[in-house]
């Protein structure tokens, strides 16, 4: 029996494996108040839901208050570990009986199962805009089980989540000016055009395609700030220049539109074409402009890239640099590892922190 004291939602009510779940609408001013994080100072064994991993927070608050005429947030799923009834609207004959109101008691917690980050950063942004609470957000509630349960579901609802490759996520981003700078050098650069894989960010021997869409979103973000992002014309203009004169100075990017080596042959005997290299070359063209007061003599400070070594049988160039035990690297240490040599091949001098890396990888070596 529900207490007098309660709180009541209008709901659709479901079957999930032979048991009742309800789906209600919750205004987000109302989120912090229903909804508690488990105990973060228990050991996990006795926790429901992983520990919040707070840096995510403002990152998440940021994206509602940054477009909160368009952000998009799907369900929160939550338990509820208290006493519940739902009374349905019409008769059981009729299709209403699936819609009512659920009741629950005041003194029930509810305890979130998938969606815990959303609901942290939904309470931070309306510290900043209050005029929000009175959206809603779909939350999705289970009658408890206990502690078992609540972790199985939590093991169940994450058990099957695939993120989307990096490329996809560029391809489907319309807000972000760098991921709308390479959609669009890939549709329209002489470089890139057809040659860019827009769905995955690994491409197969016998894929046709030489790039993938998330290597030069990466490329982009190395060469460009922010500021410069916020004029697409003018940075779309400076990346076209620049990586045609890069283009032509590896052959083997000219073979491949030419139809004389397939892309396959070229990922998979050079270096060049991975994402490494173009956010490595995205890193160098960023110090050729800043150093040249914006206006640079491209061809001429990239016209030594035609003799560089770029096989991936030169590993006494690029092992611990752009390769590890001979396959591709990823981290910021190797990009900056491959963008000195890169440098020093080009006549340019390296930052101090550059520098900084570049000394610690000879004594390594040495």
């Amino acid at each position: 029996m529900v207490s007098p004291f309660s709180y009541t939602f209008p709901a659709i009510r479901g079957v999930q494996a032979g048991r009742e779940f309800y789906v209600s609408m919750c205004p987000l001013r109302l989120l912090a108040k229903l909804f508690v994080f488990d105990n973060e100072e228990l050991m996990p064994e006795l926790r429901a839901q992983r520990s919040i991993n707070r840096s995510r927070i403002p990152e998440i608050a940021r994206y509602i208050l940054a477009n909160s005429d368009s952000y998009t947030f799907s369900a929160i799923t939550a338990s509820i570990d208290g006493k519940v009834s739902f009374e349905p609207v019409g008769s059981s004959d009729t299709a209403h009986f699936r819609m009512g109101t659920l009741t629950v008691d005041l003194d029930a917690r509810f305890i979130v199962n998938d969606g815990q980050h959303r609901r942290a950063a939904i309470e931070q942004a309306l510290e900043e805009k209050p005029e929000l609470g009175d959206e809603t957000i779909a939350v999705v509630f289970f009658h408890d089980r206990g502690l078992e349960r609540c972790q199985q579901m939590f093991a169940d609802l994450n058990r099957h989540a695939v993120k989307p490759s990096p490329s996809l996520s560029v391809l489907y981003d319309h807000r972000n000016a760098a991921a709308s700078l390479a959609k669009h050098l890939g549709l329209t650069s002489k470089v890139f055009r057809n040659l860019i894989e827009s769905e995955r960010s690994s491409l197969s021997k016998r894929s046709r395609k030489l790039f993938t869409l998330s290597a030069l979103h990466f490329a982009i973000l190395e060469m460009l700030n922010e500021q410069e992002l916020e004029d697409f014309s003018a940075a779309s203009k400076k990346c076209n220049e620049f990586w045609e004169v890069v283009g032509e100075q590896i052959p083997e990017w000219v073979y491949v539109r030419e139809g004389r080596m397939t892309a396959g042959e070229v990922r998979q005997d050079f270096i060049h074409s991975h994402a490494i290299v173009l956010q490595a070359l995205g890193r160098v063209g960023k110090f050729i402009y800043q150093a040249d007061a914006g206006k640079p003599d491209l061809k001429s400070a990239l016209k030594n890239l035609h003799d560089i070594d770029w096989a991936r049988t030169n590993v006494s160039t690029w092992e611990g640099r752009a390769m590890i035990g001979g396959r591709m690297a990823k981290n910021s240490q190797n990009i900056t590892l491959t963008c000195n040599q890169i440098k020093r091949s080009l006549g340019l001098r390296l930052t101090p922190e550059e520098q900084v890396i570049e000394d610690a990888f000879a004594a390594a070596r040495y």
